[in-house]
């Protein structure tokens, strides 16, 4: 009777003390080195490995008593099919040191495999030893699941100021008038994105339009384009040289992104009273210019921005005399879009789109789209997608 009373003494010791240490939210370390000193010095347990799944894989995250180590010992897969408790037969192998093997399980889910050898001294049940374990590996599970929770919440609230500042970065309106229509279309791969687009009036004679494609995705690529964006607006109230402004944008860059991130940029000023078009095409993907039904690739200017500083070459291109002139500026991931035979869609199908449907602009991004999806078919598209069109009547 006494031993008896004396066991059950022991036994709730050991949970209210364990108990104590859950609700004390200890960090998962402590609790584990908790319920190995209870076992060994309470419950009088000899020999104990347990292992539990980190990822895919089964390690023994507590051990006591063994003659070796139990860190670098693989869990013979055999044991994950275990329901009850079974004896273990002596043998040369890791498991012989051991008297008995069981499972712990909660809800249906396999917590632990866990090895025991009970001395004389104990008489601790292996029912009670389940329980014990069992409470103190769903503590370690809810708080995995709370710190993943929190971290959830702290990536939604960062992706929603993301969001936010990605909504600036874009013009709220584009000019349709008769002299100058621009339409723009944008399609992140994620929540947000790192491409750019943008219009800027200089004055009543120049604009500038721009498109630029951060290296990375999600939220780090659209943070670091939104310091672009904000760093293009104050440079071009400043100044009007395309070379001065891109060396400024490129030193700008390569201090935000550790010239780690890297940013393809295209950018052209207009004068509408010489009829000049000067641009920039920094490692951008080559912009069309339509003039007299000649279709003009711009591909002059110098490398991505923000891998070098300074920039090893830099050259700005004017092409002189244009009155009514078309440009079709775009990102990578149209073009590298891939179907299901794990082809690319290529700048070729994309120039014999833009002569055919060079009408209406947006009709022209439609119909881009529509062979886009029909191209790529069950494949889903794997980057941000940008498209920005330009024509300008200047009579």
């Amino acid at each position: 009777m006494n031993t008896t009373f004396d066991l059950k003494d022991l036994q709730l010791n050991a949970l209210l003390e364990v108990t104590q240490a859950i609700n004390n939210n200890l960090p998962e370390e402590d609790l584990l080195k908790i319920y190995k000193f209870t076992l060994l010095a309470d419950l009088k347990i000899q020999k104990l490995a347990l292992f539990t799944d980190l990822d895919g894989d089964w390690t023994c995250r507590v051990h006591f008593g063994t003659a070796e180590s139990c860190e670098d010992v693989s869990l013979n897969p055999d044991f994950l099919d275990l329901k009850e408790v079974e004896k273990i037969e002596e043998s040369d192998k890791f498991e012989g040191q051991f008297q008995q093997v069981f499972p712990v399980y909660h809800k249906e889910k396999l917590l632990a495999i866990v090895f025991i050898s009970t001395g004389e001294e104990s008489a601790v049940e292996n029912r009670f030893l389940n329980a014990l374990t069992n409470l103190i590996l769903v503590a370690i599970e809810n708080k995995k699941f709370s710190r993943k929770q929190l971290e959830q919440e702290a990536y939604q609230r960062e992706l929603d100021i993301a969001k936010k500042v990605q909504n600036f970065l874009f013009p709220k309106q584009l000019p349709m008038a008769e002299r100058l229509q621009i339409e723009a279309f944008y399609l992140p791969h994620q929540d947000v994105g790192g491409d750019y687009y943008d219009y800027i009036k200089i004055d009543n004679d120049k604009f500038l339009i721009c498109i630029a494609d951060v290296s990375g995705k999600g939220v780090p690529a659209a943070l670091l384009m939104s310091n672009f964006q904000a760093s293009l607006r104050t440079l071009v109230r400043h100044s009007v040289n395309l070379e001065e402004i891109v060396n400024e944008l490129n030193h700008t860059t390569f201090r935000s992104g550790n010239a780690e991130n890297f940013i393809t940029f295209f950018a052209a000023i207009y004068d509408y009273n010489t009829k000049n078009l000067e641009y920039i095409n920094c490692g951008h993907n080559e912009i069309v210019l339509i003039n007299n039904d000649e279709i003009i690739l711009l591909n002059e200017g110098t490398t991505v921005l923000g891998m070098f500083d300074p920039l090893p070459f830099i050259k700005t291109e004017t092409i002189k005399g244009l009155s009514d002139f078309f440009i079709f500026a775009y990102t990578d991931g149209l073009t590298e879009t891939f179907n299901e035979e794990d082809e690319a869609f290529e700048f070729e199908r994309l120039e014999t789109l833009i002569k055919e449907q060079l009408g209406n602009l947006q009709g022209l991004h439609n119909r881009i789209l529509d062979e886009l999806v029909e191209f790529k078919g069950e494949r889903k598209f794997n980057d941000d997608i940008t498209m920005l069109s330009c024509r300008v009547l200047n009579k």
